[in-house]
């Protein structure tokens, strides 16, 4: 997490300003039609009639990102009836955003994510798409996610940077995008005109390649499979590793588990670097082993894999869980402690158990574990988030 971090406040490296140079102030607005999470097209003539108009480059996956959606509504919400016009940009293309590079969301970037984002999020403004061509996104030249370019009723650009100083909320004292908006509705000169930006580097085409070599080195990865008995399964449920641990009990003759076994394992490379481990038991019989490895090697499964060391199946589930007494499906997820975040018992809700995940992992900042919390129903944990 320090890495990433890291990474995201410096999203605006001289290589990314070189390669795709930001719009200068001044210039004119460049064109757009871009379909949005309401199905229709967008074109930059739509908004012809508004005062000023605020174009934010953002996405579904960047934590910072995530922190300004509420910011981004907001602002709507207090310009809107005069005339403003806010629009959202995603652009990303989803095939540059290596898996390990969604360890903060339950989603990538593509246009049918995006609309699940706005649903969950109860979202309301104008959320377009360019990851298709990335071409408005090069006429733009948007560093990060997000980056805000203000454009005054003659649609010349007046201001270009951050929304505003800090993604943690409390700590916000300067709102540049705000304080450039008001100046344009007051026919005042924009006080600040640039100011850098911080969140995801923009994810352009050019780096498929990358993500495709981290597939890559996944599939390399070797499988393997352990036999586990009553004591293993026991010692399982006690998750002594002390890390987050996903559990997934399965089988070979179980089509619903073969049908999210997929689901699982990228789970596990979205989140395996903030201390997710994985754990698939197999409850085939032991003679079956040689089938159940194979299943395993198709899905590349390079999760921790065990396999029932008895023909007492009862036996060992009760081991696991006393309470457990029918078939697979059955998932578990467990906090450091061993408390149980999540359990179900038929195929789970992959985007329901994605953001407990994210709603309990160990994070840097307890707002980004908060995000996942709201509207779910969960409660805040009782230790801190932070590590």
């Amino acid at each position: 997490m320090w890495r990433l971090i890291f990474s995201l406040l410096l999203a605006f490296a001289t290589w990314g300003q070189t390669t795709h140079p930001i719009l200068p102030v001044g210039s004119a607005a460049p064109d757009f039609s871009l379909p949005g999470v309401d199905g229709k097209i967008h074109r930059l003539a739509d908004y012809a009639a508004s005062p000023a108009l605020v174009v934010v480059f953002t996405c579904n996956h960047c934590p910072i990102a995530q922190m300004y959606e509420e910011r981004i509504q907001q602002l709507e919400t207090d310009y809107g009836h005069r005339g403003v016009a806010i629009v959202a940009i995603q652009p990303n293309d989803p095939k540059a955003i290596r898996i390990d590079e969604l360890d903060s969301s339950d989603i990538s970037d593509s246009l049918d994510e995006m609309k699940i984002r706005v649903e969950y999020k109860h979202l309301h403004y104008p959320y377009l798409y360019d990851g298709e061509t990335q071409s408005v996104t090069r006429a733009y030249g948007p560093q990060a996610t997000p980056h805000v370019f203000i454009f005054d009723k003659d649609r010349k650009l007046r201001y270009e940077g951050r929304m505003d100083n800090s993604y943690r909320k409390e700590m916000v004292n300067t709102e540049d995008a705000r304080n450039a908006v008001d100046a344009l509705l007051a026919n005042r000169e924009v006080p600040v005109k640039h100011t850098g930006v911080f969140g995801c580097s923009t994810k352009w085409r050019e780096k498929a390649a990358s993500r495709m070599e981290g597939l890559r080195k996944i599939e390399e990865q070797p499988v393997e499979l352990e036999m586990a008995t009553a004591g293993d399964l026991k010692r399982l449920r006690e998750n002594p590793a002390k890390h987050m641990a996903l559990l997934s009990f399965w089988a070979t003759w179980c089509g619903s588990c073969i049908d999210e076994f997929s689901d699982f394992e990228a789970t596990y490379q979205m989140y395996k670097d903030r201390d997710l481990e994985l754990v698939t038991v197999s409850a085939n019989m032991p003679d079956e082993k040689a089938s159940v490895l194979r299943m395993l090697e198709k899905k590349h499964a390079t999760s921790r894999n065990l396999l029932f060391a008895s023909n007492d199946t009862a036996a060992l589930q009760a081991a696991f869980d006393p309470t457990w007494e029918s078939a697979v499906p059955y998932t578990v997820l467990l906090d450091a402690d061993g408390r149980v975040l999540y359990k179900n018992l038929g195929s789970v809700d992959i985007l329901e158990l994605r953001r407990t995940i994210l709603a309990n992992l160990p994070s840097d900042y307890i707002g980004f574990n908060q995000y996942w919390r709201a509207g779910s129903g969960q409660k805040e944990p009782a230790k801190s988030g932070g590590r």
